[in-house]
C-alpha cells in the first residue's frame, strides 16, 4: 500500500511538471486563453444581466466595450506616469551615470567587489537601451490582448451552452464539482480584483501623498507606478520602493534621504500589502502568504510578467476546485493562512 501511494505521487509530480512545461513552451496558446477565462470570470454577471434585458449580441458588444474603455484607460494612466519617469532618466542619464560610477568607486573602497562587476554589465547606456526594448514589445502586447479579446467574445456566448452540455453529459457529481467549481472561482476572482483594486488605488495615494511632502520629484507618477504594480503581489511592491529610493538617491545625493524614502515606502507597501489586505479580504482569499510567493514566482518564470499577476488568481481556482472534492479538500485546508479564526499572517 505504501509503495502505491509513492508511486502515485511521483507520477503526480511528473504529470504536474509535465504539464508546467507544456504552458511555459505553449505560452502563447495558453497565456490569452488564461486572460480570457479570468476576465470572463469577472464580467459574467453583468453579461448575464443585460442579456435579460437586451438581446445577447448587443449586451455582449456593451460588456466588451466596458472591458475597453478599461483597458484603455488603465494602459494610458501606466504609460503616463512609466513614460514621464522614463523620459527623465533619457534627459538626465549622463547625471545618473555619473552618481552610479561614484557609487561603484564607493563600494569598492568599502570592499564590495562585485560592484566593479556590475559595472561592466550594467549602465545608463544598458538601462536606456532596456527600456527601449520594453517599448518595441508594445506590438507583442497589443497582439496579446487582441487575441484575448476575441477568445472574451467567444467564451461569453459559450458559457450557457456549455453549462448544459455539463450537466447533460456529465455524471451528476462530476458535474456539480465543476459547475460550482467554476461558480465559486468567479465570485473570488470579482472579489480579489475589487479588494486588489481599492488597495492600490489607497496605496498609490499614499505614496503620492509621501512622495509630495518629501519633496520627491514626480510624486504623482510615482503614486500611479505604486497603483499599477501593486496588481502584482510581492514584486509588484518591491519595484514600486526600489524605483522612488534609487531616484531619490540621485535627486538629493544623500544616502540618508534614500534611506528614509524607502523606510517610509516599506511602511505603506507593508501596511496595505500584509496587514490591511488580508483582513479585508477574509476566509475566502485567505490563502498562505509562502503559497501566494511560490505562485508567483512560478507563474513569472511560466509566462513572464504576466504569470506573475495571474498566478495568485490561478492558485485560487485550484484550491477552489480542490475545496469541492473530499479526496483533495485536505489540500485546500493545508494551504489556508487561517486557522480557527486566527490570522497567522
Amino acid at each position: 500500500m505504501a509503495n502505491d501511494r509513492t508511486i502515485l505521487v511521483l507520477l503526480g509530480i511528473i504529470a504536474a511538471i509535465a504539464v508546467l512545461t507544456t504552458l511555459h513552451l505553449a505560452a502563447v496558446i495558453f497565456a490569452p486563453v488564461a486572460c480570457a477565462l479570468f476576465i470572463i470570470a469577472i464580467v459574467w454577471p453583468m453579461q448575464r444581466t443585460l442579456q435579460s434585458y437586451l438581446p445577447q449580441l448587443l449586451a455582449l458588444a456593451l460588456v466588451v466595450a466596458v472591458v475597453l474603455v478599461v483597458f484603455i484607460l488603465f494602459a494610458s494612466v501606466a504609460a503616463w506616469g512609466f513614460g514621464r519617469i522614463a523620459r527623465s532618466l533619457i534627459s538626465d542619464a549622463q547625471r545618473f551615470q555619473m552618481l552610479y560610477d561614484h557609487a561603484v568607486i564607493w563600494l569598492e573602497d568599502h570592499g564590495v567587489v562585485v560592484a566593479g562587476i556590475w559595472s561592466e554589465h550594467f549602465n545608463m547606456s544598458w538601462a536606456m537601451g532596456m527600456l527601449q526594448g520594453l517599448t518595441a514589445r508594445l506590438n507583442t502586447l497589443i497582439s496579446f490582448w487582441l487575441v484575448v479579446l476575441v477568445y472574451v467574445l467567444l467564451g461569453l456566448l459559450e458559457i450557457a451552452p456549455v453549462s448544459r452540455r455539463i450537466r447533460t453529459l456529465m455524471g451528476t457529481e462530476t458535474a456539480r464539482i465543476l459547475i460550482d467549481g467554476c461558480s465559486l472561482t468567479a465570485a473570488k476572482f470579482r472579489r480579489y480584483m475589487l479588494i486588489r483594486t481599492i488597495m492600490s488605488i489607497v496605496t498609490g495615494a499614499m505614496v503620492w501623498v509621501f512622495a509630495l511632502s518629501f519633496g520627491l520629484q514626480f510624486a504623482a507618477e510615482w503614486g500611479i507606478i505604486a497603483f499599477t504594480l501593486n496588481y502584482i503581489p510581492f514584486i509588484g511592491p518591491f519595484v514600486a520602493t526600489l524605483l522612488p529610493t534609487l531616484y531619490a538617491l540621485a535627486q538629493f545625493e544623500s544616502l540618508q534621504a534614500a534611506l528614509i524614502v524607502f523606510a517610509c515606502l516599506n511602511v505603506v507597501q507593508f501596511a496595505f500589502g500584509s496587514y490591511i489586505e488580508p483582513r479585508v479580504a477574509g476566509n475566502a482569499l485567505a490563502i498562505s502568504s509562502f503559497v501566494v510567493l511560490f505562485s508567483v514566482f512560478l507563474w513569472t518564470v511560466i509566462w513572464g510578467l504576466f504569470g506573475a499577476f495571474i498566478g495568485v488568481p490561478i492558485t485560487i481556482a485550484i484550491l477552489t476546485f480542490c475545496e469541492q472534492s473530499p479526496a483533495t479538500r485536505w489540500l485546500a485546508d493545508l494551504q489556508r493562512a487561517k486557522d480557527d479564526g486566527k490570522d497567522r499572517r
